[in-house]
């Protein structure tokens, strides 16, 4: 049997040499890697033309962010922008779709991880990972050359940040959340369709909603909404007339499925009265809790422009505790309490879920 990726040549059946190509050389043909999407009539070759075109902006890269970030990879997407602010950690497999057990063992920026693997699904496709919190500060800037926005986040505070930034640069948006067996989305159309804020004029108080530590989520409600939602965005970019306008919500254990159509509210205060108060919000150092951590997120107003070094920094924490660093991040485990640190200066400080606590940590080993 002739190895086709030794890259020498081999002698076929009727005596002819014929040259094999090596692995680098050995891309997937883009008529062969599309076939099955071309044939599908919504899409076709002039669809498919129109997609490998596009470029997407997914906020995000956990259980939704990865498998809305593998589906629209695979689909041929040809510019996907992946940000997030966290790294890979055990209990993210089970629904992670990009990550495997060396990521988190080697504490992987999830950004960083997921465009590793996405780069060996698709090769003809550009990858732009940054390992960042999205806030007030970039937003704008991380939303510039990108046609479409999807939401693989976490949180409402962001979800409301994304939602001004949108309607202010009339782009649009499709919003996705998932929590247990429960799942929701809702493309977002600046001027023609209901903002999120129509919806949810206000964010939801700490403790009125469940989270991953009360709920748990399962891996096949992100499977469900994300391929939604990925849908819904070569619909987009396909230019068709099939968008779904309302929001959808989805009982996967239940088995039930609804949808909600939503007019614009005149009064919204962001769509209706063009007030971004997420959006003009300043960066702070306000602690964030992450969801189903036991941990939070801290970021200094002072460090906003920050490039840390970070082997210089592990050199000063080893007489405070254990500390160990992988050129993307620093961990330092000391009195309890377990801080990751990034170059941008942020930290994620898992042992408490007070803001005030994990501030007060940050500030007494890293420096305020």
């Amino acid at each position: 049997m002739t190895d086709i990726a030794q890259g020498n040549a081999s002698t076929g059946a009727n005596g002819s040499h014929m040259r094999v190509r090596t692995p680098a050389e050995a891309g997937v043909e883009r008529s062969e890697r599309y076939a099955r999407q071309t044939l599908f009539t919504g899409i076709g070759h002039a669809g498919q033309e129109r997609i490998n075109q596009g470029r997407a902006f997914i906020v995000g890269c956990g259980a939704l962010g990865t498998v809305l970030a593998n589906n629209l990879a695979r689909a041929g997407v040809g510019y996907l922008r992946i940000v997030d602010r966290d790294y890979v950690e055990g209990n993210n497999l089970q629904r992670q779709v990009l990550f495997d057990e060396s990521d988190a063992l080697a504490s992987m920026p999830k950004a960083e991880a997921a465009a590793r693997q996405l780069r060996r699904v698709n090769s003809a496709i550009e990858i732009d990972a940054r390992t960042l919190d999205v806030n007030s500060d970039n937003i704008e800037e991380l939303l510039d050359g990108v046609d479409l926005i999807l939401d693989g986040t976490d949180n409402f505070e962001t979800r409301y940040l994304l939602n001004d930034a949108c309607l202010k640069l009339g782009k649009p948006w499709i919003y996705s959340g998932v929590i247990a067996a429960y799942g929701v989305t809702m493309m977002i159309l600046p001027g023609e369709t209901a903002c999120l804020r129509c919806v949810f004029p206000e964010r939801p108080l700490p403790g009125t909603t469940p989270t991953c530590d009360t709920a748990g989520v399962l891996n096949g409600i992100v499977g469900v909404v994300a391929g939604m939602a990925s849908t819904e965005a070569l619909k987009w970019l396909v230019g068709s007339g099939q968008l779904v306008r309302g929001l959808t919500w989805i009982d996967l254990w239940e088995n039930t499925f609804d949808r909600i159509e939503l007019p614009r509210q005149p009064d919204c205060p962001a769509c209706g009265q063009r007030h971004f108060e997420y959006l003009e919000g300043p960066v702070d150092s306000m602690g964030a809790t992450l969801c189903g951590r036991n941990a939070v997120q801290v970021r200094p107003a002072s460090a906003q422009d920050a490039t840390l070094d970070l082997d210089a920094l592990a050199e000063r924490l080893l007489p405070i505790g254990e500390v160990a660093t992988n050129g993307f991040l620093l961990r330092l485990r000391v009195d309890g309490y377990e801080v990751t640190l990034f170059p941008d200066a942020r930290a994620i400080i898992k042992g408490t879920d007070d803001p005030a606590v994990a501030r007060s940590v940050y500030a007494r080993y890293i420096g305020a």
